[in-house]
């Protein structure tokens, strides 16, 4: 991605554009997803939810916006250290569906007692790899990853 001696440095300019790709792929892409859904009657949820969320009592959407921030510079370090170059678009639809996913069904939801739902996984691999589309949108869009005839 960029030139091994950058790799060096404490922060490499990449890893805030990721940051900022995860969180805008979240409002620009998961979001709307979650929407779209909600307006099919799908999920009992909307989109951009106001709710507070602890410990800080930020809403939903800005919490999940942070994480899918979090997720982003994770997804990028991942593709850049495995030298993920080619099918860009679909890894990353794969990677937020099916990673983001696995974590929520199998961590994060029974970290917050809603227990184990498996049945979750479909409408889950939609939201999140709707993220992960925005995430390839936005990474090409600052530069992170370069265009190659075989990258899209």
């Amino acid at each position: 991605m960029y030139p091994r001696s950058e790799r060096r440095t404490i922060m490499p300019r990449w890893i805030p554009l990721a940051f900022i790709a995860g969180f805008f792929a979240v409002l620009c892409f998961h979001q709307p997803m979650a929407g779209l859904l909600h307006a099919y009657a799908i999920v009992p949820f909307a989109p951009y939810g106001m709710t507070a969320v602890p410990p800080l009592g930020i809403p939903q959407w800005l919490s999940a916006s942070f994480w899918g921030g979090i997720w982003g510079i994770v997804m990028l370090w991942i593709f850049t250290r495995f030298h993920v170059t080619t099918g860009l678009w679909w890894k990353s639809v794969l990677f937020g569906g099916i990673a983001l996913t696995l974590v929520a069904l199998f961590i994060v939801f029974p970290l917050k007692g809603r227990g184990l739902n498996l049945a979750g996984f479909p409408i889950g691999f939609l939201v999140n790899g709707a993220w992960g589309m925005g995430i390839w949108v936005f990474a090409r869009c600052f530069g992170l990853w370069r265009v190659s005839p075989r990258s899209t």
